[in-house]
């Protein structure tokens, strides 16, 4: 095992996403907003999902580069959506963004983590 991402791929399409999530959320569309306060994450907090979805992103590819880095980048972004995906259920806000928002993206991650092993 080398520790790098083999197919390389899925690794750039999830920091791709990831970087446009990010992105979006600098000034985040109605769907993001509702969601962060429909799980009543702090506003004053949500930079801090920017921060760390950005430094996933830069991780995933640095990664390709750098033995291991990948993989803990994307074991990081699974841990993140599935404490998402516990702010959902605990804050009972199961609609559209907990189905196809933080779920999609959880499977996108395992997938992508799945693949590149």
């Amino acid at each position: 095992m080398t520790l790098l991402p083999d197919p390389w791929w899925p690794t750039i399409v999830l920091a791709v996403v990831l970087a446009a999530d990010a992105v979006m959320s600098l000034k985040p569309p109605g769907f993001i907003r509702d969601c962060l306060d429909g799980v009543r994450f702090p506003r004053d907090w949500w930079w801090t999902l920017i921060v760390i979805k950005l430094t996933a992103a830069t991780g995933l590819v640095a990664g390709l580069w750098v033995p291991g880095v990948a993989l803990a980048a994307n074991v990081g972004v699974v841990a993140y959506f599935v404490c998402a995906a516990v702010a959902h259920l605990r804050a009972r806000f199961l609609g559209l963004a907990f189905w196809l928002n933080c779920l999609g993206l959880l499977a996108l991650a395992l997938v992508v983590l799945v693949v590149s092993l």
